[in-house]
């Protein structure tokens, strides 16, 4: 079998094991590490992977990951193993933000135990323009995230509930009015878009307040990868968009 990369969604569930092991590296014989094994090849990314080779993913595979991991942490005294710049990514996104990583970890590995990530498709925008990401949440709850806010139903609540309290449909970024500019051709139509991300909110039913109106362009921004950053709010994007004005000038 050729060699597969781990993916930041693997390394994000690794890096979570390792750190509530006072980051020290866990041996293929752990509990611990077996359960990390079968949750890995059980990711939507690694279905195909998985099923042609017992290997992949396997406890010993997962174990050398975690030294990988150890090794890279900033507190480590000797030379660090060769796990990969993606490794050293996580591990510095972890030590910078482990209440943040942690908290997509869990939403990550409670998406997988509901068997609700393995009933989405891909969704467009879920990674960048190299089919990877490295943001925080990773891949699988951008993918979660998208699904959620392309619900039609979801979608046609929110805007039933803004015209019942007079409120304007229109993107709270941008302000475009869709019926403003193409008259009834563009009458109710709107996308949303979540305030916060899933590994903030953790994976419970979405509530109306949960979302903001937005034009098509202004969402695309708000998912782009870019930066290690793959989901912005709003006030967020607004200040993008503030910002580069100001460069430009």
């Amino acid at each position: 079998m050729a060699r597969i990369d781990w993916s930041w969604d693997e390394l994000l569930l690794a890096c979570a094991l390792v750190m509530e092991n006072d980051w020290h590296e866990l041996r293929q014989n752990y509990a611990d590490v077996i359960d990390l094994s079968d949750l890995l090849r059980s990711l939507p990314l690694n279905a195909d992977a998985a099923g042609d080779d017992p290997r992949f993913r396997s406890p010993n595979s997962v174990s050398r990951k975690t030294t990988d991991i150890s090794t890279a942490h900033p507190s480590y005294p000797g030379t660090p193993t060769r796990g990969g710049r993606l490794t050293r990514e996580v591990v510095k996104a972890f030590v910078q933000h482990p209440t943040e990583m942690l908290a997509s970890a869990k939403a990550l590995r409670e998406g997988i135990g509901s068997g609700e990530l393995h009933a989405i498709p891909p969704q467009p925008d879920e990674a960048g323009d190299d089919g990877m990401t490295t943001a925080p949440e990773g891949r699988l709850l951008a993918r979660w995230a998208l699904y959620r806010e392309r619900d039609r139903g979801l979608r046609d609540r929110k805007i039933k509930r803004a015209l019942s309290r007079g409120q304007a449909i229109q993107c709270a970024v941008c302000t475009f009015d869709f019926r403003r500019t193409y008259g009834q051709l563009g009458d109710g139509y709107i996308e949303v878009h979540h305030v916060l991300p899933l590994h903030v909110s953790g994976p419970t039913e979405t509530r109306l307040d949960d979302l903001a109106f937005l034009c098509a362009n202004c969402h695309r921004m708000c998912h782009r990868s870019h930066r290690g950053k793959s989901w912005r709010t709003p006030d967020e994007l607004r200040d993008e968009i503030r910002d580069s004005g100001d460069e430009g000038r």
